[in-house]
């Protein structure tokens, strides 16, 4: 029923008789009106209430002899209307059924004149001035409304749409009735009003079954501001409109809801329960594994299901729950268009205990013309990385279906936005990754800075040396430990440790690196010693000044000593603000320091080694306690610089020990012959026992040369690390040493050649007699071309001593040809034959007893390979 309407709320019989013309009608309604439907008859006029209770008089009315009305209706037709205006002898009346407005004189009101009031409901037949001819009312009669009870009457909500509260079909009213749509709720055309109706029920009278009554409402009239739903078990008041004489509900109350199917998102699950994210509203509902309809198994957190909502033990909960296809319940609706702003307020990392909101972020953006600010939650983020307020961000809106709720989502960091942050920036290089995680070496700081993969920028991999830019905040759960969040990769060459002077100074070394080195110090060669600084002193602007230096800076081969005049540039680290002299080139030697010599390192031991001579006829002793720089890079043959000293006994050895540049070993005079020998005195390093030094090598091959010795060192041999035995036989080629004119060996290669004895499963050993072992042992690994050696195979190879051990081993094995195939033995006559005699049902063959059934790899009974009938004594 709409608001407005003149009609009555109309009965509906609910039971299976129909009501006659005759019969009264239980109806709430104005008391001015009846109506009279009858089955298969045209609707009826109205009849005042009046007319059939009370007479008039004719002669009262001012038609002055006229038979027409000038609303154009016949006489006797009766109108109704409210009291608008009321002076001393005369009123107005505004029409109910009619937009007009009609004067009246007290004279035509039937009753006590002091009875009547401005708004009272009045009855009217309508005549014309006798003087101006425009319409009148007359025949006043004042209505006496009917007085509804004032009781709450239970219903519910009627269950479709309508255009129209009532429409008339065959002679009876038929509702068709709904809830207020939810599109509608507060929104209608320009003058319509959104309504719904209610119904309920009333006993009919003696003879006539129950009667259902429909009542239209509007928004209005719904207390609590909800949204009623069809089915909905509602209580009301009936309300009469003055105007119009319709019956409509008024303080609806909400009873209780109708039980219908919702949709939501399974958000937890437990041991025997769970959780489900309601679609409907924002809140989380209880079930019971019991209640789910499906396979428990494949339940999860995040599949969409529908349910059915239970009041238990004054609880809601969830019941009859189904799966549904994923992706049928959507809780919001994400914009397509992105925004752009700004983090005013951040979600921090260690939550508090009275934090409660699940959106703690705020974003701060014009939208359109308007600002706005919007919440965020942890989830909302494209990346891990951490938020700052002054942050400028692009995002999405999305919009909860539920609430209405706008918040920022897909929210992404731009590049400029270390512009409006103002936060400090720091740089340096990567130093080491591990699992998730990694450190950097700070350009301003002397702790290495951790970090989380979590906090690079644009999704970068990060490896060792790269170069980065960061921003240092205190950790949350210490706060004496920092950590390096915002990470962002910079281009090669961007980060500088260091700032070196362009100007070039020129000074005299003060203090040389060895000077005060600790002699008695024995450091390891796997260990890099640790050397002094030294010094130099120069002037700047007229000032004199001293700054350190390190051998690392040092240019070319020269080791600077005292009084030696050197240039150099400066350089200043930024971290610390130390400075060092860099880029060290020696001008000038001082001509009182002792002579330096260069020779080529011969054997390396574990804490000594020592020095072959330029002469290449004598080694000298040097301690790792002299040699400055770096001793892992120190290998057999490498070209150094020193100074002889004595020490106790008499004894030299070489001090400040330097690596230099390579030079040139052997002499430039090489002849081209390569001569076949056999050596008969090795070098000392090989045997410790002899007194020199050098080994030699004795010419075999035919000739006018037979029988003549030539000596070599270790710069003479093509691998300063094969160990050359007496008695090997060798190629090599004959020199001239430039200093002495002295005839030395060169370009040796030893010629060995034996057999493969045995391999084992990484290892081997090959016939070869080595000092007091008649085997040489070797690795799998050094087998050349990775090929699978036997037993039997002729091979070359080098042989190299172990200094710690003093044990020799095959280096660079060569297979020069393969060793005879084993070949099967076949099984004797004697038991060929005797397998041949025995058959399964002789008593006395022997018997196989099992005493515990087999098990295959996978502990499976018995076998999978199906047995075969095997012959005796033939193999397959």
């Amino acid at each position: 029923m709409e608001r407005g309407s003149s009609e009555p709320p109309v009965a509906r019989n609910t039971g299976s008789g129909r009501s006659t013309s005759t019969a009264p009608m239980s109806i709430p309604r104005s008391a001015s009106m009846s109506c009279h439907p009858h089955p298969g008859s045209k609707k009826h006029k109205r009849t005042p209430l009046y007319q059939r209770s009370m007479s008039f008089d004719p002669g009262m009315l001012h038609n002055n002899g006229h038979t027409a009305y000038a609303n154009g209706t016949g006489p006797g037709l009766r109108e109704t209307g409210v009291v608008e205006k009321l002076l001393t002898s005369y009123g107005f009346i505004q029409c109910s059924e009619r937009q007009a407005r009609l004067f009246f004189h007290c004279s035509q009101y039937n009753g006590n004149l002091q009875e009547l009031k401005i708004g009272d409901d009045v009855e009217f037949e309508v005549s014309s001035d006798r003087r101006t001819g425009k319409p009148i009312a007359v025949k006043l009669l004042k209505i006496k409304p009917e007085v509804l009870p004032e009781e709450r009457i239970q219903g519910q909500v009627g269950p479709d749409l309508h255009a129209y509260p009532f429409t008339v079909l065959h002679g009876y009213i038929h509702p068709v009735v709904s809830a207020i749509p939810v599109h509608l709720d507060g929104k209608s055309a320009p003058g319509q009003v959104p309504t719904g109706s209610v119904c309920y029920e009333r006993n009919g009278w003696s003879g006539f079954p129950q009667e259902v009554f429909y009542l239209t409402y509007t928004p209005d009239d719904v207390e609590g501001n909800i949204h009623l739903d069809t089915g909905d078990k509602v209580s009301f008041y009936m309300d009469t409109n003055k105007h119009t004489g319709a019956v409509s509900a008024r303080n609806i109350q909400l009873v209780k809801k109708k039980q219908m199917r919702c949709q939501g998102v399974v958000c937890a699950t437990k041991e025997a329960f769970g959780f489900i994210e309601r679609a409907d509203v924002v809140k989380e509902i209880f079930f019971h594994y019991s209640e789910f309809k499906g396979d428990l198994e494949a339940l999860q957190a995040g599949d969409d299901v529908e349910f059915t909502i239970k009041d238990r033990n004054g609880k809601e909960v969830a019941t009859d729950v189904r799966l549904l296809p994923q992706g049928t319940v959507i809780f919001e609706d994400i914009s397509i268009e992105q925004f752009e702003g700004t983090v005013v307020k951040v979600i921090p990392k260690v939550p508090t205990k009275n934090q409660n909101d699940p959106l703690p972020g705020r974003i701060s953006a014009r939208i359109g013309f308007t600002d706005k600010e919007l919440p965020f939650g942890e989830k909302d983020t494209k990346s891990k990385v951490t938020l700052l307020e002054g942050d400028h961000i692009q995002f999405n809106i999305s919009t909860d279906r539920r609430d209405k709720l706008e918040r920022a989502t897909n929210i992404d960091i731009l590049p400029d936005t270390f512009s409006f942050t103002k936060e400090t920036r720091e740089m340096g290089v990567i130093a080491a990754i591990r699992d998730g995680f990694g450190f950097i070496k700070c350009v301003d700081r002397d702790a290495r800075m951790f970090f989380h993969f979590s906090e690079v920028l644009e999704e970068t991999q990060l490896h060792i040396s790269d170069e980065v830019e960061f921003t240092v905040v205190p950790d949350m759960l210490s706060a004496q430990r920092n950590h390096a969040v915002r990470i962002k990769k910079l281009p090669k060459g961007t980060v500088s440790f260091h700032t070196q002077s362009e100007q070039r100074f020129v000074g005299v070394v003060e203090k040389d690196i060895l000077g005060t080195t600790n002699k008695n110090a024995s450091p390891t060669k796997n260990k890099e010693k640790e050397c002094e600084e030294g010094v130099i002193a120069y002037e700047d602007c007229g000032v004199k000044l001293t700054v350190a230096y390190h051998t690392k800076d040092l240019e070319g081969g020269g080791q600077p000593q005292v009084g030696d005049k050197v240039e150099f540039s400066i350089n200043e680290v930024k971290r610390t603000g130390q400075q060092s002299a860099v880029s060290i080139r020696v001008l000038n030697r001082n001509a009182s320091n002792a002579k330096r010599l260069h020779g080529f390192v011969a054997t390396l031991k574990d804490n000594f080694g020592f020095i072959e001579t330029a002469n290449h006829d004598q080694e000298i002793f040097f301690h790792y306690s002299e040699m400055c720089g770096d001793l892992e890079n120190l290998e057999l043959g490498d070209t150094v610089e020193y100074t002889l000293s004595k020490g106790k006994g008499n004894k030299v050895s070489a001090e400040k020990v330097t690596k230099v540049a390579a030079v040139n070993g052997i002499g430039d005079d090489v002849g081209v012959t390569v001569m076949m020998g056999k050596v008969i005195r090795p070098l000392r390093s090989v045997d410790p026992s002899q007194t020199e030094y050098q080994g030699l090598i004795e010419i075999t091959e035919e000739g006018g040369t037979k029988g003549t010795n030539y000596p070599f060192g270790i710069m003479g041999m093509v691998n300063k690390a094969d160990c050359l035995q007496k008695g090997e036989l060798v190629k090599f080629q004959v020199c001239t040493v430039p200093q002495t004119g002295q005839k030395m060996a060169c370009n040796v290669v030893p010629q060995r050649r034996a057999m493969v004895e045995c391999v084992k499963d990484q290892f081997g050993f090959i016939t070869y007699e080595v000092g007091e072992s008649k085997k040489l042992f070797f690795h799998v690994k050094e087998v050349q071309d990775g090929l699978e050696l036997q037993t039997g195979d002729e091979v070359e190879f080098s042989v190299v001593l172990n200094q710690r051990t003093g044990k020799c081993s095959a280096c660079n094995v060569r297979r020069v040809s393969e060793g005879p195939k084993p070949v099967v033995t076949p099984r004797p006559d004697r038991l060929v034959n005797r397998l041949k005699s025995i058959t399964l049902d002789d008593a006395s063959a022997p018997r196989l007893v099992i005493v515990r059934q087999p098990r295959g790899p996978d502990n499976s009974k018995g076998f999978n390979v199906e047995r075969k009938t095997r012959q005796p004594g033939v193999i397959d």
